[in-house]
Formats: structure tokens, sequence, C-alpha cells
């Protein structure tokens, strides 16, 4: 299973990425970690250590001499593997800063191919993406089982999200699934906010604001350090339960 999450820079993205992670981790998943947000976070809140990119390999994919006796492709599905940060719980991936001036047609495609052969060992991939969905709209990804966009309790953020939605289906992303997770809600949200959801977003999941979540984030210490009985955390898990079950429902059909 595929599973993304995007939103708008502020809305706790990469934080629910996090917690994401964390559920599954805790429940023996088998897990590959994208970050694909070119403001990369992602290890800071998995306490992971990435060593190098997919931009950088491909930054010196456009400059190195092939060693003799190896073709284009083996090299770099041999300098991807290098970028792999394995973790005991997760590996990570990081895709890294937005490309430079040069042409990085073959080096997406190689990245496309090795993503491919690389998700095939994990029961559940998490990509934690930009808004602009630039890694998905590459095709450098298989088909999203669930794209979960993040968005605040404001009418701001449920306008961007809306967009974000729009973009998906505009660039004809193979996405199964789009759905909207309002984060950080302290009591109740407006219903003016509730009203502006609903013609684009049928349902929408919650998660509460969490102070133990906000203290591990303002120290930078890893989310996967949050207790169990974090109100966050738990919504969480109530959300991917109820997500995990649908799929597995739509695919048995």
């Amino acid at each position: 299973m595929i599973i993304a999450v995007s939103g708008k820079g502020g809305t706790g993205k990469t934080t629910i990425s996090a917690l994401i992670i964390k559920h599954l981790t805790e429940n023996g998943k088998v897990l590959l970690v994208v970050d694909a947000d070119p403001n990369t976070n992602l290890d800071i809140k998995l306490g992971a250590k990435v060593e190098r990119t997919i931009g950088d390999l491909r930054e010196g994919f456009l400059e190195d001499t092939l060693p003799s006796g190896i073709s284009k492709m083996e090299y770099m599905d041999y300098q991807m593997n290098l970028a792999l940060s394995e973790n005991e719980k997760f590996d990570l991936l990081t895709i890294g800063r937005p490309e430079g001036s040069g042409c990085y047609c073959y080096a997406n495609n190689v990245l496309r191919v090795f993503l491919d052969k690389l998700s095939s060992r994990y029961e559940y991939v998490v990509i934690d993406n930009e808004a602009g969905m630039e890694h998905l709209s590459r095709r450098t990804t298989n088909d999203v089982d669930i794209l979960f966009v993040v968005a605040l309790p404001s009418m701001q953020d449920v306008l961007t999200s809306k967009r974000i939605k729009d973009l998906a289906n505009e660039l004809e992303l193979k996405i199964k699934d789009i759905d909207l997770i309002v984060n950080s809600v302290k009591g109740d949200i407006p219903e003016r906010v509730k009203e502006a959801i609903k013609p684009d977003f049928d349902d929408y999941h919650t998660v509460p604001y969490d102070e133990k979540v906000n203290e591990l984030n303002s120290l930078g210490e890893p989310l996967l350090n949050l207790s169990l009985d974090s109100a966050a955390y738990k919504a969480i898990g109530e959300i991917l339960g109820g997500v995990i079950e649908e799929r597995r429902a739509t695919n048995l059909k």
C-alpha cells in the first residue's frame, strides 16, 4: 500500500507523515519512507540520519564518468542504493533539493524504475510530498492508494486543500482515494469551515491539537518517541485502521 501526504507549509504535513510512520512501525509493518519535500526535515522528526539524497546523486550523475564495464542504469541503481538510509524500523529515501539547470529526464526514469523495484520489498510505502506534488507528477512513483491532504481548521487551508485535490485531478495522477485530514483541532471545527469542506471532500478526518506532539517538535526530538497514549497518535491509528480496511475490501471485490 502506498500512502502519500501533502499540504501547504505550516499545516503539520510532515508531523502527520511521522505519526503515520510511527503507527505502522509500532504495528510491525515493513516500511519504506520517501521524503519527497525539497524542504527536507522528515529525517529530524524520525530521528534518522541522511548521508546523501537523490538530488545529490542526480547532480553527480550528470558529471560523473562511468566506470568501465557498467551500464548507466546499473551505475545509477548502485548509487541510489547508497542513498537508502536503513534504520531499525524503516528505510528512508530522501529526494532532496530541487533540480538544477541540467536535463534530469534519464535520471528521473532510473529513479522510477528503482522505486518500482524497491517498493516491492515493503508492505507499505509512505511519501511525504510538497504541496505541488512534483514528485508524483513526474510519475516517479507507482499508483498511490491514498493521498492525505493536511489542513489546519481554517478557510484558507481548506481552500488550499481543494486546490491540491484539483491539481491532482488536472495532472491525472494515479491516486485511488484523496482524503482530507484537518490537523491540530482544538474543540470543534467552525461551521463555515465544515461547509467549505463538503463540496470537495465527502468525508474528512480530524487530528486533535496535542501538546505532547508540540513539545517534541519544539525540542527537535523524534516523534517516534511519542507516547502511545498521545491523542494525535490515537487519532492517526483510527484513521489508518479505517482507510486500510476500506482499501482491502475494495481490492477483494
